[in-house]
């Protein structure tokens, strides 16, 4: 936030980043993406969020279209709009507040973007950095098949899919290492509590994958604070 003088009194604005490139929803229209290239996109993705948490903020709609590709690379976490600190904690009054709200419509609790909402998300229920790994888990699983985990033909449908089914795991490249199974199992269970606990461990884990089938993510060095791009 900056503020200038003006013959009219002191104006504020905001002074935003230009990122040049394409988002990964754009990116996705050519179709599915090498495991080779989605292990550094989402090694560099990984390492984007870790750097958001450790300020204290949930992204909250993590999705292929608030993820920048530059032409020199990079990866951009963009959008966060939806971003909320990790220590506002509701109240009691509050969630009591917010479950009666959630009983009468949920336009005013339930945020994000449908496919990529985590199941307690999707329930409006209280958050914290464990939501943004499933939203992770369900872009990983997305570049790596060109297929949504989680979709329905209305909000609805998508958010019952979400809590009930499973992705389509037979849909994952026949080459893709059995540990990035693991890692999208542990990323994308239902239950927060036996989910991946730290995105930074499923960074570490990519960063592994990646050495051990000699597919180098080619990420290493590059300062995670660049890749974030709070917008």
């Amino acid at each position: 936030m900056e503020e200038a003088e003006t013959p009219a009194g002191p104006v504020r604005f905001l002074v935003l980043e230009y990122v040049p490139g394409v988002s990964l929803e754009q990116r996705l229209e050519k179709g599915p993406l090498s495991i080779q290239e989605t292990l550094r996109i989402c090694c560099d993705l990984a390492r984007g969020l870790e750097a958001a948490h450790a300020k204290g903020m949930i992204h909250r709609d993590l999705k292929p279209a608030n993820v920048q590709l530059t032409p020199e690379g990079k990866v951009k976490v963009q959008d966060f709009g939806l971003a909320k600190a990790l220590h506002d904690v509701a109240t009691p009054a509050e969630q009591a507040e917010q479950k009666t709200m959630t009983a009468m419509t949920d336009k005013f609790t339930v945020v994000g973007t449908a496919p990529y909402m985590s199941p307690e998300q999707a329930a409006a229920m209280p958050l914290d950095k464990r939501t943004d790994i499933w939203s992770f888990g369900c872009v990983l699983y997305e570049l790596l098949t060109g297929q949504r985990g989680f979709s329905g033909d209305t909000v609805s449908s998508t958010i019952a899919a979400i809590h009930s089914r499973q992705p389509e795991w037979e849909r994952l490249p026949a080459g893709t290492p059995p540990a990035i199974h693991n890692l999208l199992r542990r990323c994308l269970n239902k239950d927060p509590n036996r989910r991946l606990r730290d995105i930074g461990d499923a960074r570490i884990e990519i960063e592994e994958i990646a050495e051990d089938d000699g597919l180098e993510p080619d990420s290493a060095g590059t300062p995670a604070a660049s890749r974030v791009n709070l917008v």
